[in-house]
């Protein structure tokens, strides 16, 4: 899309990541109602006015909305019968309405939003290890950073890093994750030079990356490798990519709430549509994987026990399975009204760190200076 004007390839590459990422969590909600034997009245991706819609033989209205930020699947009989007026109760299918099946079938429907977006997260990765191939950056020393702890070493350009403390090496990210919690210690690496194997030692250096320390040697990598896979190896590195990248964004959430990392990294629409549009630029490859990693993203948000969210509902689902009957209506409407301000919460401060990002204070302070 390089050859759009900046502006319009951020829009249109935003529409695009984030439609995809909704049409398919909503298609896991829509397949799984279908498959307890729930009718869908519709299914929606976008909100606000429809610029296009059709109903299909089922009955099934299908529409995009004006605002590309989200979309939603409306079950039949959603609400329970005192929520329902008379005439909507009328209107019910027996056996085809939500609130009359199983505690096991609502939570089957609920959950699988957010498995589809996991899903699609481990068949894009999938799909690329397969064409473009799956990167690994060398342990070849591109670059030695003067005065660093490399440096120190006698560690060069060209030098191959095959082991540390004894353990063997293949990838850049394997030498990142030794050294990193590593600051101030001795670490002996095995380097080959010139087809010879050698021995020194090295002390990273402490840095700081946010809240926390971390240990630096000062090296760059070599150019990364791309090595095209089968298709079971593909499927199966792409499993192991999405749970990688859960892991790491759930210890990223977790240090932010113990205060060990900064809540600036949290982003809102405003920084996904930026990030699309500078993606975009990349290439194709880079744009899948970029939806990838907001794939896995998308689905641990839905995921938090946060009423509203699907992990709310699935929340509220565990309290029923344990109590035997759905809790009190009073306590379900004080967890949605409590989700809901948690959620206008953390959109409200994430729009504020994109548009401090953007310099928008900054310039707004310069203009009263």
């Amino acid at each position: 899309m390089d050859f759009l004007p900046e502006p319009i390839r951020t829009i249109v590459a935003f529409v695009v990541v984030l439609g995809v990422l909704v049409f398919f969590h909503e298609l896991g909600h829509y397949l799984a109602a279908r498959w307890r034997g729930i009718h869908v009245e519709r299914f929606s991706v976008g909100f606000g006015r429809a610029i296009a819609n059709w109903t299909d033989r089922r009955g099934t209205e299908w529409r995009v909305g004006w605002l590309p930020l989200g979309g939603y699947v409306k079950l039949h009989g959603q609400e329970t019968p005192e929520d329902a007026s008379p005439e909507v109760r009328a209107s019910w299918r027996p056996g085809e309405t939500f609130h009359e099946k199983p505690v096991s079938d609502r939570a089957i429907v609920v959950a699988a939003g957010p498995f589809a977006n996991f899903l699609l997260a481990a068949l894009m990765f999938g799909g690329l290890y397969m064409t473009v191939g799956k990167p690994s950056a060398t342990t070849t020393v591109s670059t030695v950073q003067e005065s660093s702890a490399a440096a120190r070493a006698g560690l060069l350009p060209g030098d191959r890093i095959l082991a540390l403390d004894g353990q063997a090496v293949t990838r850049f990210e394997e030498v990142q994750r030794h050294i990193q919690p590593r600051a101030g210690q001795t670490v002996t690496l095995t380097i080959e030079r010139e087809g010879r194997e050698r021995q020194v030692q090295a002390v990273p250096e402490a840095r700081q990356n946010g809240e926390r320390t971390v240990g630096v040697l000062g090296v760059g990598a070599g150019a990364a490798e791309f090595r095209r896979l089968d298709p079971f190896s593909a499927m199966w590195g792409g499993v192991t990519q999405t749970a990688d990248i859960t892991v790491q964004t759930l210890a990223a959430v977790w240090q932010m709430i113990a205060g060990g990392r900064g809540a600036e990294e949290l982003g809102g629409p405003l920084r996904i549509a930026q990030m699309s549009g500078q993606v975009a630029e990349m290439g194709v490859s880079a744009l899948v994987s970029f939806m990838a990693v907001l794939s896995v993203n998308l689905a641990l948000i839905n995921l938090f026990p946060i009423p509203v969210l699907d992990g709310g509902h699935l929340m509220f689902y565990a309290a029923e399975a344990i109590r035997g009957r759905p809790l009190p209506p009073r306590a379900q409407e004080m967890g949605y009204r409590a989700g809901f301000a948690l959620l206008i919460t953390l959109f409200v401060f994430a729009t504020w760190n994109d548009l401090s990002q953007f310099g928008l204070f900054s310039w707004v302070a310069g203009l009263f200076s």
